[in-house]
């Protein structure tokens, strides 16, 4: 295991065991609201402040983007980013629904180059480097190999916070219920990135994500086989906020079908001022 992957999975283990604590005592958490629909834990808090400490332990000059804002400005020029998503799947952990994960990811001039998903609740690590292959549990996963939309099972995730982009997400999610075997929607978007690279998935479409949410699992995807781009296929899906990820044959078949929506999504961010995520 390359030597950054390892300290990598030092840090999302080190956060596991933070939450999976914080599991047994939902009750007892303190919980805040950052925005509608938005909900932030002390464990989201606690277990992001145990991945930097690990990350900055080897690697000081490093620098972090990380959803709750730790160590934000450090480093601020460094060719080293780790992107990371202490807690993803929130609601459902607040709820004591077993789905959610911690996401850490290195990207290195902008091309994410590490891997970690970690599933503390099934105790499954998921770990990429790039040309070297995506594994589960050490087990090398690869994407699906279905061929045909209508056999394929696709996860996808609600534009859950302020519903700017609820109409146009309604009618893709519609055109995709009636083109697939199947939808599924189960709150974790790093999770379900990782499921699309095990097979579990044969695709996984969202739109209003943030980079943390989709950096270690757009890894994985790609070194299991598979293709990630924004609605049209390409473009910036780490920063851009929509993201189709498939297996090579379904992606293009989901493109075909989303991509006529893009317009209408990049308007509908437009006029609510919702720039992409800051770099």
């Amino acid at each position: 295991m390359h030597p950054m992957l390892t300290v990598a999975v030092k840090a999302a283990r080190r956060a596991g065991n933070i939450i999976n604590r914080g599991a047994r005592d939902l009750d007892l958490l303190t919980v805040s609201v950052k925005g509608p629909k938005d909900f932030v834990s002390e464990i989201d808090r606690a277990a992001e402040a145990a991945i930097v400490d690990t990350l900055h332990q080897a690697y000081p000059d490093h620098a972090i983007l990380a959803e709750e804002g730790t160590a934000r400005d450090a480093n601020a020029d460094a060719e080293y980013l780790w992107i990371i998503d202490p807690l993803d799947g929130t609601t459902n952990f607040l709820h004591g629904m077993p789905q959610y994960c911690t996401s850490i990811a290195l990207a290195h001039k902008g091309v994410v180059q590490q891997a970690v998903i970690l599933d503390p609740v099934r105790n499954d690590l998921f770990t990429a480097s790039r040309g070297r292959g995506a594994f589960l549990n050490d087990r090398r996963i690869r994407v699906s190999k279905r061929q045909h939309l209508r056999d394929c099972l696709v996860g996808t995730g609600f534009p859950f916070r302020d519903g700017s982009f609820l109409g146009e997400y309604l009618d893709m999610m519609r055109v995709m219920i009636e083109a697939t075997a199947g939808l599924r929607r189960p709150g974790a978007a790093a999770l379900d990135l990782a499921y699309v690279a095990a097979g579990y998935y044969d695709g996984f479409f969202e739109v209003g994500l943030n980079p943390w949410d989709v950096a270690a699992g757009s890894l994985l995807v790609l070194e299991a086989g598979g293709l990630i781009g924004d609605l049209t296929g390409e473009g910036d899906y780490l920063y851009g906020g929509q993201v189709i990820a498939a297996n090579p044959r379904a992606f293009a078949q989901m493109v075909n079908l989303l991509a006529p929506y893009r317009p209408s999504l990049v308007a509908g961010q437009a006029a609510a001022g919702a720039a992409p995520a800051a770099r």
